[in-house]
């Protein structure tokens, strides 16, 4: 029974959002959407239990797909950091905003960077490229992540500055033209540094909104010291370099662990 417990309570925080965004904003769409996020995410993780070899992509593609299609292209609604701080400067508490506020403001309190493993419709297809373990060292790049979050907000406060009308088609072109960028930029750099993740890595603006509660998240990997054997496996098969060895909240690259588990499943001793 140990098994499910993890995708049962996963299950019940996004039930809880669901039910306490629709009776406050008295909006039954907000009980679909959230129930689906958390049926779909609980699935993942029931299926890694259940030892099925793809089960993060699973809920990578059931999650980040319902987003980038349903969400962005057919309600037309911009999900990136464009849409993040559009609705900020609008005082409305809806779509974008509600997103980043359970996925990548407070929820990593709880789950970390699991939205980085389990829901990015980027990181979607990038897992598909053929550089899942990086072949060189992480390089000293990180603040180009800062710089592209600063400039989608001097992007979105010019608008308003300058009064431009037609805010929300601005808004929905913006999140065509910024998905077909992520992506072309994501696989270029892949090849270029034969790593998967070099775009969440170096380029990715959500990360840096994430890093503060990912310091303090609940559920981290952690590492039984009795049991490792210091192969080093773990650090080799981990797609953004976190030492997963020492249990610390100032572990190395600690608040980029994506909770893709590749670390569990390869070690020897199950230490992890």
């Amino acid at each position: 029974m140990k098994k499910y417990i993890l995708p049962a309570a996963l299950l019940a925080v996004f039930e809880a959002v669901a039910v306490t965004l629709w009776l406050t904003k008295d909006n039954l769409f907000y009980l679909f959407n959230f129930s689906y996020i958390g049926a779909s995410l609980a699935l993942g993780v029931l299926l890694f239990t259940r030892g099925y070899r793809h089960a993060r992509r699973v809920a990578q593609l059931l999650v980040g797909g319902y987003m980038l299609v349903y969400l962005g292209l057919i309600c037309r609604e911009n999900m990136q950091t464009e849409g993040f701080w559009y609705y900020l400067f609008t005082g409305v508490f809806e779509a974008a905003t509600i997103h980043y506020a359970v996925a990548k403001l407070f929820g990593p309190l709880l789950f970390g960077r699991g939205w980085c493993g389990y829901a990015c419709w980027t990181a979607a297809v990038l897992d598909f490229l053929p550089y899942k373990q990086p072949k060189r060292p992480r390089r000293k790049l990180g603040f180009i992540r800062y710089i592209v979050l600063a400039l989608s907000l001097v992007f979105v406060a010019s608008l308003f500055l300058a009064h431009v009308g037609n805010m929300e088609r601005i808004m929905f072109f913006a999140f065509i033209v910024g998905n077909v960028l992520y992506y072309a930029v994501g696989i270029a750099l892949a090849f270029w540094f034969k790593d998967n993740r070099a775009f969440c890595k170096y380029v990715c603006p959500v990360a840096v909104l994430m890093k503060p509660a990912s310091r303090f998240s609940l559920l981290r990997i952690r590492c039984d010291k009795e049991k490792c054997v210091s192969c080093g496996k773990c650090k080799s098969v981990c797609p953004m370099d976190v030492d997963v060895t020492d249990n610390s909240r100032s572990r190395a690259n600690g608040t980029e662990c994506i909770l893709c588990l590749e670390c569990v499943k390869n070690c020897p001793k199950k230490a992890l």
